[in-house]
Parts: C-alpha cells; sequence; structure tokens
C-alpha cells in the first residue's frame, strides 16, 4: 500500500459514508477513513474495502495526519448536535485553511451559522446535498455544494469526479452558493421528492382502487409510462415494485402495512415556505398525507363508521381512464416543480444568494432520486429566460398543462365519486386555478379583517401601496390597524 499523504479524509461510516468512500477510491482519489465506533473502520477495511487504497484512522488526530495540506474531511453524521460536537473535536487538530464538508441532511440555517463561525477561525465549510442513496452514494450521486466559496476550488475535482453524468458527460455537481445554499436546494430536492413519491401514490390509487387493476398490470402500466414524459427514476422503480413476489408468488406491495415514515426534510422544506409566504400547497399536502397514513388504527376505526361513495363510477374506457390518470400526473408534477421553484427563488433574494436555477436542474438530472427527462425542460425554460418568474410561464410548461388540463379534471372528478383521497393532485389542480386567476376572492377576507379587526385594504381603483379602512358598522371609529402583509 502507498504512504503517500491522502486526498480526504471521511468521518462517518454508515451505508452512505462507506460508499462515498468506495466511490472516491474508484477514481483514484486517496481516502483516509474514521468512525466514532472505531472497531467500524476496521470491520469496513476487512471487507467491502478489501484491497483498495483506503486507510483507516483510529482517532480524529491520526486521521488529520494522514491528510495532505490543505486538509479536506467529509462528516457523514448524523444532522444536528453531532455535526457540532465532530466539529469541535477537529478544530484543536486544523490549521488555517483547512475543509470540513457536511455531507448530511443538515437544515440550511446551521450551515449558514457553521460556514460564519469556521470562517472567523479560518476554516472553509462546505455544506453539501447527496442524493441518489446507497447505490447513488457507490456509483454517482447528485452532489449540491455550497458555503465558503474559496473552498470549492479544493474539493471540485474530488466532487465532480464521484458524481453521476448526464448523457454528454456533465457531472450532476456544480457550486450552488453561499453559505446554506448547498443544503437549502438538497431541502427543496427532497420536498419535490415527497411530492413526486405522493402524486405517484395517488395515480396508483386511482387505478388500483379507482379502476381495479392488479400489481402485474399497474407494472404494465408504468413500465409504458416511464417510456415517455414521465420516464423517471421514482416510476421506473414504482413499476419494479409492482412486478416483485413475495415468497408465496403474490405480490409483495400488496402485504406492506400503509403507514408512510418521514425523516424531516419535507416538513422543513414547508415549513421554509411558510416562513417565506411561498404557496407550496402540494408539498405540504404530501406531508400531511404522510401524517394522515400513520393514523392506521383511527382510520380503521374510522373505516367502520363513515360512510363514503356507495359504488365507484363505471368506466367505459380503461385505456383512455388510464391515459387521463398520466396527464394528471404530468400536471400536477409540473405544479410540483414550479412551486419548488418559487421557494427556491424567493429564499435566494431572502438570503441573497446568487442561485443558477437551470443549473440546478442540471444536477438533478442524474444520479439523485427525482431525476427524471422532465428536469431538461426545466434546465431549456431558464436558459431561454434566466430571470423566468414561474415555471407555468415558459411556454414548454404552459403548452403542457393547457393541453392536458382537461384529463386532469376528468380523473379529479372520478375520483371524488370514487371516494379515492388524491389531496396532492387536488392541491395542484387548486394552485393552478388560482394562480391563473386574474380575481381571488381575497377582497372579501380584507373586507372581513377590516371589518373586525380595522387592518385596512388597498382599492383597485387606486394606486397600491395606498390603504383605506372603512367604517362598517357606522359606530367605528376613523384609527386603523396596522397594514397588512401581501
Amino acid at each position: 500500500m502507498s504512504t503517500s499523504l491522502c486526498d480526504i479524509g471521511l468521518i462517518g461510516l454508515a451505508v452512505m459514508g462507506q460508499n462515498l468512500v468506495l466511490n472516491m477510491n474508484d477514481h483514484g482519489f486517496k481516502v483516509a477513513v474514521y468512525n466514532r465506533t472505531v472497531s467500524k473502520v476496521d470491520e469496513f477495511l476487512a471487507h467491502e474495502a478489501k484491497g483498495t487504497e483506503i486507510v483507516g484512522a483510529h482517532s480524529i488526530e491520526q486521521l488529520v495526519g494522514q491528510l495532505q495540506s490543505p486538509r479536506r474531511i467529509m462528516l457523514m453524521v448524523k444532522a444536528g448536535d453531532t455535526v457540532d460536537q465532530m466539529i469541535a473535536q477537529l478544530l484543536p487538530h486544523l490549521a488555517s485553511g483547512d475543509i470540513i464538508i457536511d455531507g448530511g441532511n443538515s437544515l440550511y440555517t446551521d450551515t449558514n451559522r457553521r460556514t460564519r463561525d469556521l470562517a472567523s477561525k479560518g476554516i472553509l465549510f462546505v455544506g453539501t446535498g447527496v442524493s441518489g442513496g446507497e447505490e447513488g452514494a457507490r456509483r454517482g450521486p447528485s452532489i449540491m455544494p455550497g458555503g465558503n466559496p474559496a473552498a470549492w476550488p479544493h474539493v471540485k475535482s474530488i466532487f465532480q469526479a464521484i458524481s453521476a453524468k448526464v448523457q454528454d458527460g456533465t457531472p450532476c455537481c456544480d457550486w450552488v452558493g453561499e453559505e446554506g445554499a448547498g443544503h437549502y436546494v438538497k431541502m427543496v430536492h427532497n420536498g419535490i421528492e415527497y411530492g413526486d413519491m405522493q402524486l405517484i401514490c395517488e395515480a396508483y390509487d386511482l387505478l388500483h382502487r379507482g379502476l381495479g387493476l392488479s400489481a402485474d398490470e399497474l407494472h404494465e402500466v408504468f413500465a409504458d409510462w416511464n417510456k415517455g414524459e414521465l420516464d423517471s427514476y421514482l416510476i421506473e422503480i414504482s413499476s419494479q415494485i409492482f412486478a416483485h413476489k413475495d415468497e408465496d408468488g403474490n405480490p409483495l406491495v400488496d402485504k406492506i402495512l400503509d403507514a408512510a415514515g418521514q425523516k424531516g426534510t419535507g416538513k422543513w422544506t414547508a415549513i421554509s415556505a411558510l416562513d417565506l409566504g411561498q404557496p407550496l400547497t402540494l408539498i405540504g399536502e404530501s406531508v400531511f398525507a404522510r401524517c394522515l397514513s400513520a393514523l392506521k388504527d383511527q382510520r380503521v376505526v374510522a373505516s367502520g363508521i363513515l360512510v363514503g361513495p356507495d359504488s365507484s363510477p363505471a368506466i367505459a374506457d380503461r385505456a383512455a381512464f388510464i391515459e387521463e390518470v398520466r396527464r394528471a400526473l404530468y400536471c400536477s408534477k409540473i405544479i410540483s416543480y414550479a412551486q419548488g421553484y418559487m421557494l427556491l427563488q424567493a429564499a435566494a433574494k431572502e438570503n441573497n444568494w446568487h442561485l443558477n436555477f437551470g443549473g440546478i436542474a442540471l444536477m438533478w438530472r442524474g444520479g439523485c432520486i427525482i431525476r427524471s427527462r422532465f428536469l431538461e425542460g426545466i434546465k431549456e425554460a431558464f436558459d431561454r429566460n434566466p430571470a423566468l418568474k414561474n415555471l407555468l410561464l415558459d411556454s414548454f410548461f404552459s403548452n403542457a398543462i393547457n393541453s392536458y388540463q382537461a384529463s386532469w379534471r376528468k380523473a379529479l372528478i372520478h375520483a371524488i365519486e370514487a371516494g379515492v383521497p388524491t389531496p396532492a393532485f387536488s392541491s395542484a389542480l387548486a394552485f393552478f386555478d388560482g394562480y391563473r386567476a386574474n380575481r381571488l376572492p381575497a377582497n372579501l377576507l380584507q373586507a372581513q379583517r377590516d371589518f373586525f379587526g380595522a387592518h385596512t385594504f388597498e382599492r383597485i381603483d387606486q394606486p397600491r401601496g395606498q390603504f383605506f379602512h372603512a367604517n362598517w358598522t357606522g359606530r367605528g371609529g376613523r384609527v386603523s390597524s396596522t397594514t397588512y402583509n401581501v
């Protein structure tokens, strides 16, 4: 084994950490590894990393001593306090210009703080999203780095080498932006992932319960969908899931308990949307749908008490209905990404980040969970208009949604008549109808607020920014409350 110093160190040998290390080794980088449970280091070197150039360390001091300068150390540990604890243990052994990389799913505000705090100590910090799961980490993930820009030249070659590549060889990795921008983009990626998964589940439910398709038939439908506009990783694996049989020969998917778990990034996305005043309705409904699924025991009781439709409406043309559901899924997917990009734009403005919106779509085209053909359209939309305010205003997406909306509505009408819940489909259509509305009933809402709280309103016959208060009852005074925020 070579005695030369290592290119990078990695702390945290869970599955993602191990696979990233093996990926780096495959691409010619020499990696030193450490884990708080030191026995994991020896086990990794004896098994998964056997025969590689990977070097083990039994202490942080030993890990740091094995690295060339500037030292690059990547943390693949649990988000939160564990990251701060590990940074605190590293700092006494580092010198000015060394680089700490957090590759976990950290909250972006923590990354903001860490970037500033470490910069004051002369340490460069990178907070990077890594998407693609275990297989992506091993064979090529999507990597979304942000933090201290001075660190990028020192980690670029490694990150772009190990990342997924699109057909022309472009790496699914580029610098995202300052401070927590990388982790924020990964958070929004995960929020969109929540939306995509919920939409696919609703399409499945409509076809399974609403049309009576078996798992084998669903496998064929999803495999066919994956050849067209809906071509994506999640559609592909859904098709494979429907085809998978349990030991008794029956579909495994039918035996899985319908109670979904979550790790929090979808919730973080929804909270950020509320903080920034962005109507991320579809992702919010996707989070709530998981919460509702978790109420399994209550739902079982309620199913014996609460009554739905007597029967599902007959469907004369099964092929036409399957196409309507496909189009509803595609339209709702457009809304999901439009909302996600609205949030990215608002966050960039709020935090003074310089995000490359087309470049973000490019990073998501390979390696990550939401990778799909669809993302090429987003990249091209921002190429056509870098200042694009909303994806729905781009000709590619507006033409698609205008052409498909009748099918979208028909699919939802059937869902309502059959009693099949479609919270994400429905919220997507409601957003579409709201966004395209020249006038919404918020005029009455403002009248109500002014009536009971003197919160004022603007008038359509007066310039924006002028606020008025009406004496609705004849008994009120002339003093108004503070003006409202739009």
